[in-house]
């Protein structure tokens, strides 16, 4: 398989809606996924005729794995507001429709049960209602960002209890 093919693939593969796809063709193995955490891979099985002995290529992919881990998501502070995790694993947008204005900007009052976003999971799009009343503060995802399931997406500041 040539480098092209391989870069058609993958074009084709994050223009989709699948997670992860695996394939082998002869000696080729390729593994791609959306996961947050996970990379890209593409590997070769090629033997390899050498003098010096193998490095271990567990450690390494540990490391890398740790270096990230303490950058994903930073915690919420607890006077910063509420914040809203998403329901369900999906695509988190701002809006109804690209070429709509969306539900919420920041700073916008919010009603509980009001909607503040959505997420579209095998192409059905589901609402995301504000758990309580109070303003929206931040947006802690990019529009059109995939989320996970609990993770948070926006903050929202409660009102005063009257």
């Amino acid at each position: 398989m040539e480098e092209k093919d391989i870069e058609r693939l993958l074009e084709k593969f994050d223009a989709s809606s699948l997670q992860e796809f695996e394939m082998t063709q002869g000696d080729l193995h390729l593994a791609f996924s959306k996961r947050a955490q996970a990379a890209t891979v593409v590997q070769e099985s090629v033997p390899v005729v050498s003098d010096a002995a193998p490095a271990p290529a567990a450690p390494a992919s540990t490391s890398t794995s740790t270096s990230v881990q303490p950058a994903a998501v930073p915690a919420p502070q607890p006077d910063a507001g509420t914040p809203v995790p998403a329901p369900l694993v999906g695509v988190a947008y701002f809006a109804s429709a690209p070429d709509k204005p969306p539900f919420k900007q920041i700073g916008d009052h919010v009603d509980k049960g009001e909607t503040i976003f959505v997420i579209e999971a095998m192409k059905m799009i589901n609402e995301v209602p504000s758990p309580v009343s109070g303003t929206l503060v931040k947006r802690l995802i990019d529009d059109g960002t995939m989320v996970e399931y609990d993770e948070p997406v926006v903050t929202i500041k409660e009102d005063a209890a009257e």
